[in-house]
This record gives C-alpha cells, sequence and structure tokens, in this order.
C-alpha cells in the first residue's frame, strides 16, 4: 500500500526518485496521514492541505542544510513523515513520543521550535540573516499561513525583511482561507470587497457622470482607478512590504510547485510566494467540515467523527454558557476572542449576539487593548484567551488595562496542563504573572458551578478581573442557573482536620480533598489568588503548624508565593511546604498521568507531605 513511502527515510531517499513519481507518493502520504492520525488523533485538516508543498520542498531543497521555517506547526505532519519519522507517527502526541509541532531537539530538519502562530517570518529572517555573515548560499523558507498572518509580529518581520536586497529569505504564504477557525480580515478578501461595495459604486458612478464633459479628466481617472484597484492586490501589498511577489498558484499541482520554486530558488533577495491549497485536500469528509476536522481524537477513518452523546460539560462550554446568560442581562457585554471562536466555547455567543461578538484573528495583543478602549466608553469586554495565548499580550494587560484600572474581564480557558499539546500550549505560568500586577482580581474555580459563579462576580467588579480554569471536565458539580456573588478574597474550609492545613488553588481541591482524608488534614478552597484571604491564613496557622499550598502552575512566584510572602509580612514561622509544577517544562502526554509524574494527584500529594513531615 505505501510501496514508495516505505522507501523514504529521509529527504534524500525522496530526491533519488524521478519526479513523475511524486503523485503516487502523494496519494501515499495523505493515506498514510489519515490512517495514522485516526489512530492517534492530532492536526488533521491543515496537514492534509500541505502534502504536495511539502513534497515539493524538500525535493528542491537540500535540508537540514537549507532551512526550512514552518509557523504553528500545524501543517508539519508529512514534513515529520518524511524526516525519518514515519515510525514515530504512532505515537503522535504521547508521552515519550513525537511532538505535535517541529522540535529542535528531535530532528535536525526541525530548525525552529513553534507552537503560537506568526513566528515563522522574524525566525527565518534572523537564519537568513545569519547565512549572509556566515557567507553561506543555504537558502531559507518560511512557510505561514493565511490566518497566522493576522499576527501583528508576521507583519512586524515582512516589514523588516523587505529592506533588507542582499538576505535572500522566500516567505510561502499558505493560502487555504483558514486558520483554525474561518480567518478574519482577510486582507485580499477583505479589500476585494471594498472595492466592489456599493460605497465605492456609487462614488464610482458619480464620478463618471461628472466627469464626462471634462475633456480629459475622465480617461485621467478611468486609469487612478486602476491604479487604485492595484494597491490593494496581494502581489503590490507584499512589493510595497520589499518583497518579489509570485502567484497565487495552485497548491496541489506538482509540477506547477516543482516549476516555481525550482525558479525561485535561483533568484535573490526577499520573495514572496502566494500558494492556495485546500484544508483536509483528499479525505472527503475533512473537505466537507475542515473545522471539525482541524485538531481531532481517535475516530475510524471510514466512518469519519461521530458525534457522541452529550456528557458532563466542560469549563469551556460552562463559560459559553455563562457568556449567553449574562449577555441577556448585561447589554453593555462584548465578547472578544484572538481567533478561537470555537475553542473558547464562543460559537452560540456569536450566533446571538453577532453585534456583541469580535473574532480579531491571532493578534492577542490588539485583543487586550482593544477591549481596553471598549471599557473605557462604558462597555464590559469579556476576552475569551488560553492562558498560553495571554502570555504574548502581557504588555498590554500591564499599561493599557491595569495602569488605567479598567474593567476587562479575561476568561483564562487551558490554565495548567493541557496534555497532548505539550509545552508550549500549557498554561503554566498565568497565576505568576497575574498575581504581581496591580489592581488585577485573581480568581480559581475548584469546580464548575464556582467558575459560572466567578464569572458573575468578575463581570460585577470595575477593576481587571481573571477567572483562570482548566481545560477539559471538573469534578462534576451541577452549575445553577441562579448567578450569585462570591465575596472578594474569601477562601472557604472544605475540611476540618489536625495540624496539617493543605490549601487548594483552583482544580487542585479535588485531588487535596483527597489527599487531606488520608492525612486527616484540613483543606481550604482559596478561591482568590489575588486577593488572598489574610484573616483566614492567620487564624489557619494558630492551629496548624504545617502549611500545604497546592496549585497547577509553576511554584515560582505563584499562589504558594503569595502565601508565604502574606506569612513573611505579619512575620508568622510556620512550617510552609509549596506544592507546584516543577522547575521545567513538561512535555506531552495524559493530563491524569502529567499531574501524577508533578506529585499533584492525591497519592502524591499525600505522598509529599509525610515525606515532608519526616524530614
Amino acid at each position: 500500500m505505501y510501496s514508495l513511502l516505505n522507501s523514504i527515510e529521509s529527504p534524500a531517499d525522496l530526491r533519488r526518485l524521478d519526479k513523475q513519481q511524486l503523485p503516487q507518493l502523494a496519494r501515499e502520504l495523505r493515506e498514510f496521514l489519515v490512517d495514522s492520525v485516526s489512530k492517534t488523533g492530532g492536526h488533521l485538516s491543515s496537514n492534509l492541505g500541505t502534502i504536495e508543498l511539502t513534497l515539493a520542498l524538500h525535493y528542491l531543497y537540500n535540508t537540514p542544510e537549507d532551512r526550512l521555517v514552518w509557523d504553528v506547526g500545524h501543517q508539519t505532519y508529512a514534513h515529520k513523515i518524511l524526516t525519518g519519522r514515519r515510525a514515530g507517527m504512532s505515537r503522535l502526541r504521547m508521552a515519550g513520543g513525537l511532538a505535535g509541532f517541529p522540535k529542535r531537539d528531535e530532528s535536525p530538519y526541525d530548525t525552529f521550535g513553534v507552537g503560537h502562530s506568526s513566528t515563522s517570518i522574524s525566525a527565518a529572517l534572523g537564519m537568513a540573516v545569519a547565512a549572509k555573515l556566515d557567507g553561506s548560499a543555504r537558502r531559507t523558507v518560511a512557510i505561514i499561513g493565511d490566518g497566522a498572518l493576522t499576527g501583528g509580529m508576521a507583519f512586524e518581520a515582512l516589514n523588516c525583511a523587505g529592506d533588507m536586497d542582499d538576505v535572500n529569505l522566500l516567505v510561502i504564504l499558505n493560502d487555504n482561507d483558514m486558520s483554525i477557525s474561518r480567518p478574519v480580515g482577510a486582507l485580499n478578501n477583505y479589500l476585494s470587497k471594498l472595492m466592489s461595495g456599493r460605497f465605492y459604486s456609487a462614488v464610482r458612478s458619480r464620478g463618471e457622470k461628472a466627469l464626462r464633459g471634462m475633456p480629459g479628466m475622465h480617461e485621467f481617472a478611468r486609469r487612478a482607478e486602476e491604479h487604485m484597484k492595484g494597491m490593494v492586490t496581494a502581489s503590490t501589498l507584499f512589493e510595497e512590504f520589499g518583497f518579489n511577489y509570485i502567484g497565487p498558484i495552485d497548491g496541489h499541482d506538482l509540477n506547477v510547485l516543482l516549476e516555481t520554486l525550482s525558479n525561485v530558488r535561483k533568484l535573490t533577495g526577499p520573495q514572496f510566494l502566494h500558494v492556495v491549497t485546500q484544508k483536509g485536500k483528499g479525505y472527503a469528509q475533512a473537505e466537507e467540515d475542515c473545522l471539525l476536522y482541524h485538531g481531532v481524537s481517535k475516530f475510524d477513518r471510514v466512518q469519519g467523527i461521530v458525534a457522541k452523546p452529550a456528557g458532563q460539560p466542560t469549563y469551556t462550554q460552562v463559560f459559553g454558557q455563562w457568556l449567553c446568560d449574562m449577555a441577556a442581562r448585561e447589554p453593555r457585554l462584548v465578547g472578544i476572542t484572538p481567533a478561537m471562536c470555537e475553542g473558547s466555547g464562543m460559537q452560540a455567543f456569536a450566533k446571538a449576539y453577532p453585534e456583541r461578538y469580535h473574532d480579531v484573528g491571532i493578534a492577542e495583543q490588539h485583543a487586550l487593548t482593544f477591549a481596553a478602549g471598549l471599557a473605557c466608553d462604558g462597555y464590559k469586554p469579556v476576552v475569551a484567551i488560553y492562558s498560553t495565548f495571554l502570555q504574548r499580550a502581557y504588555d498590554q494587560l500591564i499599561h493599557d488595562i491595569a495602569i488605567q484600572n479598567l474593567p476587562v474581564l479575561l476568561a483564562i480557558d487551558r490554565g495548567g496542563l493541557v496534555g497532548a499539546d505539550g509545552a508550549t500550549h500549557a498554561g503554566s505560568f498565568d497565576l505568576s504573572f497575574l498575581r504581581c500586577v496591580p489592581n488585577m482580581t485573581v480568581m480559581a474555580p475548584a469546580d464548575e458551578n464556582e467558575c459560572r459563579q466567578m464569572l458573575y462576580t468578575a463581570m460585577l467588579l470595575d477593576t481587571p478581573t481573571a477567572v483562570r480554569y482548566p481545560r477539559g471536565t471538573g469534578p462534576g458539580v451541577v452549575t445553577q442557573a441562579d448567578m450569585t456573588a462570591l465575596p472578594v478574597g474569601k477562601a472557604e474550609v472544605r475540611r476540618e482536620g489536625h495540624g496539617i492545613a493543605i490549601l487548594a488553588f483552583g482544580s487542585m481541591l479535588a485531588p487535596a480533598l483527597a489527599a487531606g482524608e488520608r492525612l486527616n488534614a484540613t483543606v481550604v478552597n482559596m478561591r482568590f489568588v489575588k486577593p488572598l484571604d489574610e484573616a483566614l491564613l492567620l487564624a489557619l496557622i494558630k492551629t496548624h503548624p504545617v502549611l500545604v499550598t497546592v496549585e497547577e502552575n509553576v511554584i515560582q512566584g505563584g499562589a504558594g508565593s503569595a502565601v508565604a510572602e502574606c506569612l513573611a509580612a505579619h512575620r508568622q514561622a510556620v512550617s510552609l511546604l509549596h506544592l507546584g509544577l516543577p522547575d521545567r517544562f513538561i512535555e506531552q502526554g495524559d493530563p491524569v498521568h502529567l499531574l501524577a509524574e508533578c506529585g499533584l494527584n492525591a497519592d502524591g500529594i499525600a505522598a509529599s507531605v509525610q515525606a515532608f513531615l519526616t524530614k
């Protein structure tokens, strides 16, 4: 079934093939990819769309000496397969297996590690400049999707690269009219609509009538119109950045790809190749619904993805329901997402309140400052954002929101470990980088209903607020339709014990309660990372000589550090044990196993406390 593919252990093997064999190899690669991902889960649609492009690049370029820099990594499975990792695909995104994204220590062909979008052009430009400084003839190629071009960093890189005539850089735009969700602000489409819109047509019609009686002016206006149209085409746009624009070309026609790339490889200076592909190409179900097949769990490749019966709601779904319920009450609520409508659970809100829903593209910095502007004029913006992506907008959080003390609510999804996506997507640091920002209120719900009530509490505050919740489901607490504000900065004792008090933050309450039963310890649901319940802490240390803090966040600077700082400020000496994520990046794997490895399940918490007491 894979007669050609099985003979490819490296791009060197690929280059020994006759180019007439490449279409067959593309078919085999596509079949292998569908079969493999159906058994492991992963990103499917985007990878199916880049098979021919990947083949052509490795066929013509001397990789890894020539550098291929992929954006995000959702399009690199074919790249992994062709670079000696075909057998490893059976353990894709599993502990000890292949990462779901390019990773420098996994293969010399992975020239740059990625996980967040819009970085490829900057990284590739750095490599191209290094080649120039080395006096090397090696080539550098950045492959970026149209969705990633909504990120401002990509344009910063284009602006810089276009001014370097002596640097050999090829930027390939993989244009499939899709990022994860449908892209917003896609430049060529938007500007084309602008030129065909009612306003432009009306102005053009009136202008023609006025100019017909003026000798020479009508022809001048016609030429000016054509020039203006040219100014907004993709070619002129990128040429204004200083690139030589080529395309668009069919990204599934190997003959066209090979001929074009062969010619482009001989050119010097900044080059921009526009390649049009189809997300999900070659697998009928993915072609029909490429969004459903973007990121998949295991599925039957013949039957496709079958909808499962509704089960326990995830935290994301709890947020989505709250958002709709709150919007019905509060007309000033505006929902914002940086290109993660589905991932953040905003589909129902977007449908019910389209005028109050804003997908700003892969532009996290803009999302927060946009929210700040809305807040300045009396609106209540809710920014739904993954913890890992919030890191990209830290300056905006501090300067544009916190300094001005604006009531922006950050609904932070994927707090803590995320499993198969690994270190690049883990929300390991948010409690640390949020709690040090003045004016912030930071909450961490322990269950689904508490998440709903915290979101409501945050909406009532007139200051910047973050509600941080994990990926997936919680302990199964039923959410109450009624919304009740929680007392700000107040924790709750969930179990009375003796000698030891376990202070659990957010998702760690359930394992802490289980460990507390074994240890006969007091267990506290802290609820608030900032402000802390200082009164309860000072009361606890009178009867509990040992305090244990537990959080799904790095220990350094996290919630446990806040407890230590509080006790130090009050000059209270107490035995204090901090449990949290270790001082290293946690790779991909099953979340349950990863938490166990970090000692953040019931067994691990109990064992750590017992070892601490023994010492």
